[in-house]
């Protein structure tokens, strides 16, 4: 497998866990509940973590530093799914999202877990512990709410409708798709849709929400490969606010 390749990977996986982080974290001090409002903003803060993870191991590769590569690009030159940088909604939206790309980051790392590139698979070791109880909150939010009354319900279920096309943009494939199976560094991102659409069925049934026929939703591609919504740019600036006027400041 080539070098490029394994780059591409990385920097969707890490692009995807900073921007989410930056989104999330806009619960911070609004959120619907004190518990809630603490639990946002302490996952934000582990995928923002997460996404150090992956840019360090971009600069072993020989990229720039995590610092630079994350605060200085534009947003044409990110690739993270469009999904995670739409605005964070009203919380139904917000939470839709967390357990849809959780579930998905789940799926993701437990087989990356398996590469035989061993660096790879140690961070994905790693964070798989972590997002494995963002995944148990998400299922128990999702839950409670979905069967708490008849507007809870009807909110989420609007959401999601809204949120699939986008949340299918996440196993958007890459041009080095067959190279990377190839190598036996992961199954694939068909494979980890396929495995995705089983579990959240799972738990979108325990909690009476309904999955459209897949073969209706679009999925929303172009963000691995540079093409965003509106919504990033002003995302990017203000998370970079900080290291602009301090680049020495630590994550």
């Amino acid at each position: 497998m080539t070098e490029e390749a394994l780059k591409d990977l990385l920097y969707k996986i890490a692009d995807d866990l900073l921007i989410l982080g930056h989104r999330n974290s806009e619960w911070t001090g609004v959120g619907p509940l004190l518990e809630e409002d603490i639990a946002f903003s302490s996952m934000a803060q582990d995928k923002v973590g997460q996404s150090l993870a992956f840019y360090n191991l971009l600069h072993e590769l020989g990229e720039q530093d995590p610092d630079t590569v994350a605060f200085t690009r534009n947003a044409d030159q990110f690739h993270n799914s469009q999904f995670v940088e739409l605005p964070i909604g009203e919380y139904d939206f917000s939470l839709i999202r967390h357990f849809l790309f959780d579930h998905a980051d789940y799926i993701r790392f437990s087989m990356l877990a398996d590469c035989p590139i061993e660096e790879v698979a140690q961070v994905a070791r790693k964070l798989k512990g972590e997002i494995k109880y963002h995944v148990m909150h998400a299922n128990t939010w999702i839950k409670q709410l979905a069967t708490a009354n008849e507007e809870a319900h009807d909110r989420l279920q609007k959401s999601l409708d809204e949120a699939l096309p986008y949340a299918l943009g996440v196993f958007e494939p890459s041009k080095f798709e067959n190279e990377i199976i190839d190598a036996g560094v992961y199954p694939g991102e068909k494979a980890i849709e396929e495995q995705w659409k089983e579990n959240i069925a799972l738990v979108l049934d325990q909690a009476g929400l309904k999955l459209p026929d897949w073969d209706t939703v679009k999925p929303v591609y172009g963000g691995r490969y540079g093409k965003h919504t509106e919504h990033l740019q002003p995302l990017v600036e203000e998370m970079s606010e900080v290291f602009r006027v301090d680049p020495t400041a630590d994550w």
